[in-house]
């Protein structure tokens, strides 16, 4: 069982990191945008940036569940 675990909290870890990258990706596409003048694009990148950030803090929250379930199964 805590073998499992460690493994859902690795898997969780790298989808946190994917997120993280993807939203920082849209922002620096989204900071290139202002300066080429914005438009529908911009406002796209804007939204995936909130979506990437909105992913990333779900797969923390599900990791630090998995964390206390593992502490749980320790004791």
């Amino acid at each position: 069982m805590q073998t499992f675990l460690v493994i859902v909290i690795a898997l969780l870890m790298v989808m946190v990191v994917v997120s993280l990258v993807r939203g920082i990706v849209a922002f620096l596409q989204s900071s290139r945008a202002d300066i080429e003048a914005g438009g529908e694009r911009h406002k796209e990148l804007q939204l995936q940036q909130n979506r990437m950030m909105f992913a990333r803090i779900k797969w923390q929250a599900a990791a630090v569940l998995v964390v206390a379930l593992l502490l749980a199964a320790t004791r």
